[in-house]
């Protein structure tokens, strides 16, 4: 109150007024000419509107004393009452971030003259702070005085004098700093709304695929399970992978109804935000976790209630568990097979009432009342204050609020990670037994390392976790002691003071308690913390590096359209040839030996083969005498020893093919052949169509990185395997060429579905449009809503497949009107009646007919709309066949 009285008394001292009216002496002249011109247009019954009278309670400064120089000023209102407005338009741009408190004080002195005061300390403010000034006095304003007047918003401060006298004839009886006010009113909610309505129409749901906004989300935790936790899905999975709270709500309602990954990031991507596949996997990963730690708290409350040991107090603390470690922390005392802890024995002896005494009464707490000399903890006074202790120490590390604040605390503190080499480890070095000594030297950067919990690497976490496991490292989470101090100072001052007046004695059970816990219980918690959350972060990067690297080498591009040789090469065994025609079918296959000093002859073989086949490219696998063959061929063809072929070769990744050519899928792909041999076809394959081929290989087995075996096993399974259904269905596969192999990967089709279609392709001829996926067994609405997207027809195979079967002879062949036979629905295989299920779900010649669209990525569920839309195409003869 002190510092505003000066500056109040400032703007109300009229001393200065013969000083300050001199200074607005030299605009006097251009003032009579402006007040002429406004005398004569200027209307008098709009000069006493009465509407700005509402604006004066709005006024937060309505005490102030009128002014007594101002009197003489009020009977020129009636007569001109614009000469005044014209003088704050000439000085507008240096006063209206003061005039606008001026305005109200005017009016509530009954004045209408502007204190030349005010005017003179107005100059003070420039014109970058005009806008600020407005919007804190326009905020004042009703909005249907501020809609009144659009063009003077638009005008602003820039507007010429003219323009500004023709704008006030429209305005009521006042100082010329209120027309600024509707314009700066008028603008802000603009601003406001404009601001906030983009991110409105991005909020939809599973259930409004056109795209209705939707304002808040629902808190719905039916997702986790049948027990209903203490907090929300939605927000946290938000909180742990940075994305927007409406879109995981669509994506956990997306995954509830067994949506794919890749049908929900391609014909889905308006409803999460047009997020990538990783990004969705990631939602995916983190909403499953959630459910298992939902599921195992429903698991340990019902075995708890079962045992008869579920209490109210216990039940809230399982259902506030968010992870694994957590429900552990709380869990574990209870577990079968683990001792009476001392808590629960202190529980049983009675000695929780006085623990919550001696938080809300202390002054009326009597520990010696509780002593039993005949039993046992209670028969001292040391036992119960004991027992106390234990009971409060469990209930302030099982406390939600307690344990967010020294979480917080350690986030903002130095904590670091810290490995060495163990003991055993170096016992077992001393005594040179085994092979530990070389062990220990792999992990010589890790014998005594330190790190920041929050600037660790990945591949760190992931050595040191191996080294712990190997029982070479020991490893541990360093906290320091000013943590402990604070929240010490915490728990006694703030969370757990007592609420009356507690002796010394009882002050210092509960100092230990806190101390007892933060020791035994909290710390342990905390490091356990750190270290599962440090491995699960390198996990989640290591599995999303495999991911990386998988997709890389699956999408890698096909070299199709030429005959190749796939080489196996290898010293005492040979190296093992396989010639592939342009679709992959196996020519021939042999076995050369180009290193033991029989190299002339074989290249004569080699150019045999070659010119026979008409093949000009060889394909040479990474493994052992890689580079041996890769010089004997250079060699070759450096002397044009294979003219007149113009033979090339290239090197590419053997990974995996010796694995693949023991797998029961090679022995049923390719029964006849040797292994050997088997894994030349693979090498020549990879170059041919790699997705097609490594789709075949274990993922693990291809060498997309190191540390796979340091990771979740589950985890690194199920996103190799969602990679690899990413990738398939992405690139899309022909339903009437591609094996059975490559279709189970197709998004909603898995081993026994992709069994059945390639049986009904078989049974019934090839598919002749999407629609026929319907009547194979086992593909429902949802499985066909799924795969529909990702499966192509091309009419060029399916003509080549129909054209060789009608040279075999094959019955039944009536050619449809697109030059097909009639091999779909009803009748589809000759000599035979059709089945009930072809008989419900066929329509005729509907069920035949080819559609264009069945060879694009277009849903079947837009083809209506795709159709109306090329109907306005000025080519509509390329969808005659359709």
């Amino acid at each position: 109150m002190m510092m505003r009285r000066p500056r109040v008394t400032v703007c109300k001292k009229q001393d200065s007024d013969d000083e300050d009216e001199s200074l607005l002496n030299t605009s006097t002249e251009c003032e009579d000419e402006k007040e002429e011109e406004e005398e004569e247009w200027v209307p008098e019954s709009k000069v006493t509107k009465p509407r700005k009278k509402p604006v004066k309670p709005k006024e937060p400064k309505p005490p102030k004393p009128p002014k007594a120089p101002k009197a003489p000023k009020a009977p020129k209102v009636p007569k001109t009452p614009k000469p005044k407005a014209p003088k704050k338009t000439a000085a507008e741009k240096p006063k209206v971030g003061r005039k606008t408190k001026a305005s109200a004080l005017e009016k509530d002195a009954g004045v209408v003259g502007v204190p030349v005061k005010e005017e003179r300390l107005s100059f003070i403010v420039t014109d970058g702070n005009h806008n600020e000034t407005e919007q804190y006095q326009g905020a004042q304003v009703k909005e249907a005085t501020s809609t009144k007047w659009p063009q003077s918003e638009k005008q602003g401060k820039s507007a010429e004098p003219k323009e500004l006298k023709h704008d006030l004839a429209h305005l009521p009886e006042g100082p010329s700093s209120s027309y600024q006010l509707p314009g700066v009113k008028k603008e802000e909610p603009e601003d406001d709304f404009t601001f906030d309505e983009p991110a409105l129409k991005k909020m939809k749901t599973a259930g409004c695929p056109d795209g209705k906004p939707v304002k808040h989300y629902k808190k719905d935790n039916s997702s986790l399970g049948d027990v209903q936790m203490n907090w929300d899905i939605i927000q946290v999975l938000s909180e742990r992978t940075v994305v927007d709270p409406w879109v995981c709500e669509n994506l956990v309602n997306l995954f509830k109804e067994e949506n794919t990954i890749p049908f929900i990031v391609r014909y889905r991507k308006e409803l999460i935000n047009h997020m990538d596949a990783d990004a969705v996997r990631d939602v995916q990963l983190t909403m499953e976790e959630l459910r298992n730690v939902a599921k195992k708290v429903h698991a340990a409350i019902q075995t708890l209630k079962k045992e008869g040991t579920l209490t109210i107090s216990l039940e809230k603390a399982l259902l506030n568990c968010r992870s694994a470690d957590e429900l552990d922390h709380v869990y574990a005392p209870y577990k079968k097979g683990s001792k009476l802890s001392k808590v629960r024995r202190a529980r049983q002896l009675g000695l929780e009432p006085p623990a919550l005494v001696l938080l809300e009464s202390p002054q009326t707490l009597n520990l010696h009342s509780y002593i039993q000399p005949q039993s046992e903890g209670l028969s001292t006074l040391a036992e119960v204050e004991a027992g106390v202790q234990q009971i409060l120490a469990d209930m302030i590390a099982k406390d939600k609020e307690t344990l967010v604040f020294v979480k917080r605390l350690c986030e903002q503190d130095y904590i670091t990670i810290h490995s060495t080499v163990s003991k055993t480890a170096l016992k077992e070095q001393k005594d040179e037994k085994g092979a530990k000594p070389k062990d220990i030297d792999k992990f010589q950067l890790y014998a005594d390392f330190t790190a920041n919990v929050k600037n660790v690497h990945h591949h760190q976490i992931l050595a040191i976790n191996r080294g712990e496991n190997l029982k070479i490292l020991t490893v541990k989470v360093n906290i320091p002691d000013r943590v402990k101090n604070e929240f010490i100072r915490w728990c006694l001052n703030v969370r757990w003071r007592p609420k009356g007046y507690a002796r010394d004695e009882l002050f210092k059970l509960l100092k230990d308690a806190v101390e007892d816990s933060y020791k035994r219980l909290i710390q342990p918690l905390l490091c356990r913390a750190f270290r599962s959350g440090l491995t699960t972060s390198a996990e989640k990067e290591s599995i999303a590096m495999f991911v990386r690297n998988l997709r890389q080498l699956l999408l890698t591009g096909p070299v199709r359209g030429r005959v190749l040789m796939g080489v196996d090469p290898g010293y005492r065994h040979g190296c093992k040839l396989a010639v592939l025609s342009p679709t992959s079918q196996i020519l021939h296959t042999d076995v050369v030996y180009l290193h033991g000093g029989n190299g002339f002859r074989e290249a004569e073989k080699i150019r045999h083969l070659l010119r026979k086949y008409n093949c000009y490219t060889v394909v040479i696998g990474n493994g052992t005498a890689c580079r041996e063959t890769e010089a004997y061929f250079a060699d070759l063809i450096a002397k044009k020893y294979f003219e007149p072929l113009d033979v090339t070769y290239c090197i590419t990744s053997e990974a995996g093919a010796s694995i693949y050519s023991v797998s029961p899928e090679a022995v049923k792909e390719m029964p006849d052949l040797d292994p050997n041999l088997r894994s030349a076809v693979s090498i020549g394959r990879r170059v041919q169509d790699p997705l097609a081929e490594l789709v075949k290989i274990d993922p693990k087995h291809i060498g997309i990185g190191t540390y796979q075996h340091d990771v979740s096993q589950p985890l690194l399974k199920a996103a190799l395997a969602s990679v690899v259904e990413e990738c398939v269905s992405f690139v899309g596969v022909d339903i009437n060429i591609c094996s059975e192999t490559l279709m189970r990967h197709v998004a909603g089709l898995n081993a026994g579905r992709a069994k059945n279609i390639m049986e009904w392709r078989e049974k019934n001829g090839p598919f002749i449009n999407r629609g026929q996926l319907k009547e194979v067994k086992g593909v429902g609405p949802t499985t066909f809503q799924q795969c529909a997207g990702f499966i192509r027809i091309n009419p060029e195979n399916l003509k080549s497949i129909c054209s060789s079967q009608q040279s075999v002879g094959e019955p039944g062949g009536q050619a449809s009107g697109a030059g097909v036979p009639n091999t779909a629905g009803a009748g589809g295989a000759a000599g035979k009646p059709p089945s009930k299920k072809s008989k419900s779900k066929t329509t005729g010649s509907a069920a035949q007919q080819l559609n264009p669209l069945d060879q694009t990525c277009i849903h079947p569920e837009s083809y209506d709309i795709a159709m109306s839309w090329f109907s306005r195409c000025p080519c509509p003869s390329v969808w005659s066949s359709g």
